[in-house]
């Protein structure tokens, strides 16, 4: 049998009859040499004083994760080390599965200065900005966040970081990408407002779509250059200069169009909703979560329960966002003010109600690298701190459709670990301070 696997997307090993044969000549050229006994990879064992499993919400005592290659092979208590197994002993620490951010955009990163900002924006290359994305997704992973969905880029730069991740090229983590997020002309997916002699208006290839008909285009080309799911914007947004906040900007008809051809690809959709009305039309659509909510009504969060639509609240952005309010122009400062003051309020009514919760941040909108603060507002804001957790693992695997590989600590899956000091029960803001983070068995944070 012969077998082709991907190495950095430039050549490829062989094996024939199960001998690896990848080998380098002396000038340096891939060439194959034979690999009949290349050593079984090492277990390594984890310990710390205690383990949460996200499946049942509880926190065990004297935690042990046995992990052999990037597959964990066995977790609980008082568990054997296997014969010459690597031993990691993190003393008085919580072991947790990897975070989960369900709501960012490694493409790029906001500043204090918004006219700088404006200007990068226009004026950077692209090959330049997946640098900094490349940064970006570093910190995400130094920061425990071992999967995240990346729910909105332009040129392609997020798409690029994931398979450059997936390839080994740069760190960070596994990434679920949206491209171009789909909105009306005008609206918050659409460019600001531009001569049109100097910019061209953008169409259904970069999102923008009028009509049921462009709507199903946009969501094809997004699916066509490698989307994983859908953004749209059926309400407007904050940092927008030309829409209102809360007023739906698509039809039911448009939002229609975009959820059933996303589904019949096999497509999760992702609805940027600060309205609510704009969010009661993306939900009878059929959408899979709502992001932000920041203005929803009690009943719009019945109905997501209901129907088992995610509220991913991003409250780090609201608050973010009113801190630095005096900073935006003033059509954006307005609305920045008005979101910061109900975001957190209508997240503490969807708790109340039951509402399933998917942690996500936005970072972007704020520093990437901070994303554990949304687990300190969540627990401000009534969610227990279990529960926190549970959005921020098991709750956001399924949300990205990878319930089956992460988002709980159980074997067989991978091996998406953080560890972080003390009990995170007692003080969720330990969740900002990872000691050890490992992602698909291979370990970037380790502070003993």
């Amino acid at each position: 049998m012969i077998r082709l696997d991907e190495m950095g997307g430039r050549f490829a090993a062989i094996a024939v009859c199960g001998v690896a044969m990848l080998g380098v000549t002396a000038l340096g050229i891939p060439g194959f040499v034979l690999a009949a006994d290349a050593p079984a990879p090492r277990p390594m064992v984890i310990k710390a004083a205690h383990l949460f499993d996200s499946v049942s919400g509880k926190l065990l005592d004297d935690g042990v994760i046995v992990v052999l290659g990037n597959r964990i092979q066995a977790v609980g208590t008082h568990l054997a080390e296997p014969a010459g197994a690597e031993v990691i002993d993190l003393g008085d620490a919580t072991l947790l599965p990897g975070f989960i951010d369900a709501h960012v955009h490694l493409s790029g990163e906001a500043s204090d200065n918004w006219y700088r900002d404006f200007y990068e924006g226009i004026m950077r290359f692209p090959a330049e900005q997946a640098l900094y994305a490349a940064r970006d997704a570093r910190v995400t992973l130094e920061a425990g966040f071992t999967s995240v969905r990346d729910v909105g880029s332009e040129d392609y730069v997020s798409l690029g970081l994931r398979n450059a991740i997936d390839a080994g090229i740069v760190e960070g983590p596994r990434m679920r990408v949206s491209n171009y997020a789909i909105g009306s002309t005008g609206g918050h997916a659409d460019q600001d407002p531009f001569p049109p002699e100097r910019v061209a208006p953008a169409g259904p290839i970069k999102g923008v779509c009028n009509g049921p008909d462009e709507c199903r285009a946009a969501v094809r080309y997004q699916i066509k250059f490698g989307a994983d799911l859908i953004k749209f914007m059926p309400s407007g947004g904050v940092l927008s200069l030309s829409d209102p906040v809360d007023v739906p900007e698509m039809t039911q008809e448009e939002m229609n169009a975009i959820v059933s051809e996303a589904h019949t690809w096999g497509r999760k959709v992702a609805a940027h909703c600060h309205g609510d009305t704009a969010a009661k039309m993306a939900i009878a659509a059929g959408v899979d979560s709502i992001e932000h909510g920041s203005f929803l009504k009690d009943d719009t969060l019945a109905e997501m329960k209901k129907k088992h639509v995610y509220l991913v609240a991003t409250m780090f952005a609201g608050y973010w966002v009113g801190q630095k309010a005096d900073s935006f122009p003033p059509a954006i400062a307005e609305k920045a003010r008005n979101a910061a003051a109900h975001i957190q309020e209508t997240f503490a009514h969807a708790v109340r109600i039951g509402t399933p919760l998917a942690l996500g941040t936005d970072a972007a909108v704020e520093p990437h690298g901070r994303n554990a603060f949304e687990f300190e507002l969540m627990v401000k804001n009534g969610l227990p701190a279990a529960q926190a957790l549970m959005a921020g693992t098991r709750n956001g695997a399924e949300l990205l459709g990878w319930a089956d590989q992460v988002g709980t600590l159980q074997a067989g899956k991978l091996a998406d670990i953080v560890a972080v000091p003390g009990n995170p029960l007692e003080n969720i803001a330990a969740t900002e301070h990872p000691v050890f983070v490992m992602k698909d068995g291979r370990v970037y944070v380790r502070k003993l």
